[in-house]
């Protein structure tokens, strides 16, 4: 009987197409809900990349043998995004009592579900934490893209409508992050010689994350320059500057806690929807980071001293 041949690596030619073509697919699905305007497209948008990320993140566990409660986390994960869209729909931006309801419910339905089963060691504090850690890493984080399009609402903001103001805010923070892994990747992949993190991900490097603190400025400071009157709510360039670098070395912590998770299930990707990039988990990592520092300086920083 002939062996069969193992599956070929595609070569760094291969992924750097895939993963350029996939980008291009995702800007391009990004720049229709911008022209839109529609809320409902972004908080679909939203909503969508939240619930796939979070079936992900179970789907991983599962594969490592990992004891959770995936029906549960994929309900909360859809009611707690639920609720907080349908709160910004209706006018009333949510109160910090739906995130404290949302928590509670993650840590105590977790418990009670573990009930069912016989304590094994650390094992059933694993399931508790993981099911607690998958809310807040994925849903409650990225759910701060909805939180930042509303934060700021201006004359031209009318029902059914997102206000210019949030839609370039979150197309400024979606370039500045994502500028940021393509900034790595180019310059890691074409001048990486010295290991960053070598224990957590062998593929970064030192001049890799250089690469990430220049795109993000590229990105950032371009925006700016182009659409002085777009960007108003980031003032002046200090601060223009300073939300660059903080955003990318955020970027930098989310793309490499994605790593630690997926190292330590033995995972390459998330998933498989985006070729070159993996799944959607893989898409928004960053941005899970890098979105609500976003929000908390322009709520504590900006809008205070406007």
């Amino acid at each position: 009987m002939a062996d069969t041949p193992m599956p070929s690596t595609p070569t760094k030619a291969i992924v750097f197409a895939r993963r350029t073509l996939s980008t291009l697919a995702l800007w391009a699905l990004v720049a229709g809900v911008f022209v839109s305007r529609g809320s409902v497209a972004y908080l679909a948008l939203i909503g969508a990349l939240t619930l796939i990320a979070t079936v992900e993140y179970f789907r991983l566990l599962r594969s490592a043998g990992v004891t959770c409660f995936p029906r549960l986390g994929i309900l909360l994960a859809a009611g707690y995004t639920g609720a907080l869209s349908v709160s910004f729909l209706l006018g009333s931006p949510p109160t910090p009592d739906l995130d404290f309801v949302a928590l509670f419910i993650a840590v105590a339905a977790s418990f009670a579900l573990q009930l069912r089963f016989p304590i094994r060691g650390p094992e059933s504090l694993l399931a508790v934490a993981s099911h607690v850690l998958g809310f807040l890493y994925i849903a409650f984080l990225f759910n701060f893209t909805t939180r930042l399009l509303f934060l700021v609402s201006g004359p031209d903001l009318r029902p059914g409508l997102v206000g210019e103001h949030g839609a370039f805010l979150l197309l400024w923070l979606l370039a500045v992050t994502k500028f940021t892994d393509i900034g790595a990747y180019l310059i890691g992949s074409l001048l990486g010689r010295h290991k960053m993190i070598p224990h957590v991900s062998p593929g970064k490097t030192w001049e890799g994350f250089g690469g990430a603190l220049i795109f993000a400025q590229l990105a950032g400071c371009g925006l700016f320059a182009a659409f002085p009157n777009k960007f108003a709510i980031l003032h002046s360039w200090p601060h223009v500057i300073s939300l660059g670098f903080l955003l990318a070395l955020l970027a930098v912590i989310g793309d490499l806690a994605e790593s630690i998770l997926k190292r330590a299930l033995n995972a390459k990707d998330s998933g498989r929807m985006l070729p070159g990039i993996g799944g959607a988990l893989d898409l928004i990592d960053s941005i899970c980071f890098t979105a609500p520092a976003l929000y908390f300086y322009l709520k504590w920083i900006l809008l205070p001293a406007a």
